[in-house]
């Protein structure tokens, strides 16, 4: 009993010194910059493409949309390998950046995505678990024993090229891999998946990886806010500050501006913790310039280090420079 007591009162503990957070979304630029020049895409079937490697990543990028807006155009690759033939060119999976601009321009793609599938890999190892029970009905007494187990270590490798139609040049060529680690014990009802569900659900991973490259997205994370006083609160500050914090919890942003605007007055502007929960509230909501004036206010009032504030001051002027680079990519 005295060991429960224990155990809650040290969860109240942790649980109370838990700072709120709040949500940020922020929108993160493409990888590959140069193929927001040539939103107009078909892919070639990849050689040894036993997974539908190309099928997934037309799917993905015929699907992906940023703000309910679609992102590429998909150009219909079903008389590739006829064009192909027709202008007798070699297809050894990927393409030539010559081949590519005959090709492209007859179909009236701006980029072509081409790839080779390497052979999936699988290897199977043996080990032992240990297991405990109880060696009799009242459990009196514990029993140790070993139980065996299967570890399967499966892995995909994809060679994936991008050329520029109309240049004629390699915008993107490099090899993804992907690997997943599977175990099964004697003990356990979890079947091991076949060589070839491991390589399709590693095939869906690359695919996934390579359109994250090629497209802007956003990015999700949590900001710390302040909720000490940093200066001489009196009761009335100290519960200005209270309320505001609730309201941010309940996402009245509105609501808790307006009382941290009043503790800012109350306080004389000399306190830097309305100024940086302001500057949150406004990160939040993707007025990033506004945020960071509040942050900077709260910059100049500070006199020690404080750890929240320095992450925001460097953090807001990367977001506003990866905004603008990803709203370019997306306007071209």
């Amino acid at each position: 009993m005295k060991t429960a007591v224990c155990i809650v009162f040290l969860m109240l503990i942790f649980l109370s010194g838990c700072a709120q957070k709040v949500a940020i979304r922020a929108l993160e630029p493409a990888a590959v910059d140069r193929i927001a020049d040539t939103k107009k895409i078909t892919l070639t079937y990849f050689e040894n493409d036993r997974v539908g490697l190309s099928d997934k990543i037309e799917a993905n990028l015929a699907g992906f949309r940023l703000d309910n807006k679609k992102y590429f155009t998909i150009v219909s690759r079903k008389d590739f390998n006829k064009i192909l033939n027709e202008q007798k060119l070699q297809n050894s999976g990927l393409v030539d950046p010559g081949d590519a601009v005959t090709v492209g321009n007859i179909i009236g793609a701006q980029a072509i995505i081409s790839g080779r599938v390497s052979q999936p890999t699988l290897q199977d190892s043996y080990f032992y678990e240990s297991r405990v029970r109880c060696a009799d009905k009242k459990c009196e007494s514990l029993q140790y024993y070993n139980v065996r187990c299967m570890k399967r270590v499966a892995g995909l490798a994809a060679e994936i090229r991008i050329v520029d139609v109309q240049k004629g040049d390699i915008i993107f060529a490099d090899t993804l891999s992907k690997g997943a680690t599977y175990k099964h014990c004697s003990d356990d009802s979890m079947a091991l998946p076949s060589k070839e569900m491991a390589a399709h659900s590693l095939a869906n991973g690359i695919a996934d990886d390579f359109t994250y490259k090629l497209t802007p997205h956003y990015r999700h994370f949590d900001v710390e806010l302040l909720e000490d006083p940093d200066i001489d609160y009196t009761d009335t500050q100290e519960k200005l500050l209270e309320v505001a914090l609730k309201y941010i919890e309940q996402n009245r942003f509105a609501k808790a501006e307006k009382l941290l605007i009043d503790l800012i007055d109350a306080t004389n502007q000399k306190s830097y913790v309305p100024f940086y929960n302001l500057g949150v509230i406004k990160e939040a909501q993707g007025n990033y310039q506004e945020a960071k004036e509040y942050y900077g206010y709260a910059d100049d009032l500070m006199v020690e280090p404080v750890e929240q504030i320095n992450a925001a001051v460097l953090r807001i002027d990367r977001l506003i420079a990866k905004r603008e680079k990803s709203m370019e990519q997306i306007n071209r």
